[in-house]
């Protein structure tokens, strides 16, 4: 699993487009369905883009990452939001730095959430499977765990479609691909430029390995580590997911 350095920094003006207003509906949506949490635990929540916002609509969250650069850029986030530094004082926000794959808080949460693909820098099944059953272990009865992961076609086509580049006076980015078809596994590689000072810019490299899992596999998964009523959709779309979706959705209860 990847543990952001100096790319947390530039995380959030790189990922600026990213459809953050639909995963938050998506969860509200579900919550609506499946009863309103009042804990709900964020697992990789990087720099707080879900979290914050969920704190603001009156969750008490728990943002878990396993990068204290993202945490720390989470907290500063925090802060400078009106109402930021009230929120951590009433204790309605927490950050904490785990790993996702043996997190653990003192109580049970009501709701567990891990958008933004994360689940998708797990490389072994067993690193999965350990993800799902300690979410499981973690929450109350009756609790939700909602997910989204790329679908494998999905990294087939950012191979395919590669090389992407972003271009802005303050950082820009070259990103290569590389995929290892019968894994389902890609290697993305990012050479970011950000600006310092007049024309002077600063180069550095990251390298980022996601993998996809086949779908029945992963609802069988689900089924093992005990969970029931489990459903999977399309594209921030309550529909069933079929081998087009690009982004799969999946919810489960404890």
């Amino acid at each position: 699993m990847p543990s952001y350095g100096k790319f947390a920094y530039v995380y959030d003006e790189l990922m600026a487009d990213m459809p953050y207003p639909r995963w938050l509906e998506f969860a509200e949506t579900a919550w609506k369905r499946l009863g309103r949490p009042e804990t709900v635990a964020e697992l990789g929540c990087g720099t707080g883009s879900l979290t914050i916002p969920l704190t603001e609509s009156g969750y008490h969250m728990t943002g878990i990452d396993l990068s204290e650069d993202m945490l720390a850029v989470a907290r500063q986030k925090l802060e400078d939001q009106p109402r930021g530094r009230r929120f951590m004082r009433e204790g309605s926000v927490q950050w904490i730095r785990q790993d996702m794959r043996d997190w653990e808080l003192p109580e049970k949460v009501d709701a567990v959430i891990s958008f933004c693909d994360c689940l998708n820098y797990l490389l072994e099944e067993e690193d999965i499977t350990a993800v799902l059953q300690r979410t499981y272990d973690g929450l109350k009865p009756g609790g939700s765990f909602l997910f989204d992961v790329h679908h494998p076609r999905t990294l087939i086509r950012y191979e395919e479609e590669q090389p992407f580049i972003y271009d802005d006076p303050s950082v820009s980015y070259i990103w290569t691909c590389e995929m290892d078809v019968p894994r389902r596994e890609i290697e993305h590689h990012l050479s970011i430029f950000v600006q310092e000072e007049g024309d002077r810019y600063r180069r550095f490299e990251e390298t980022h390995v996601q993998r996809a899992y086949d779908p029945e596999w992963m609802k069988e998964e689900l089924a093992r580590a005990g969970f029931r009523n489990i459903e999977v959709y399309a594209d921030f779309e309550w529909i069933a997911a079929g081998d087009d979706a690009e982004r799969l959705f999946y919810v489960a209860v404890k």
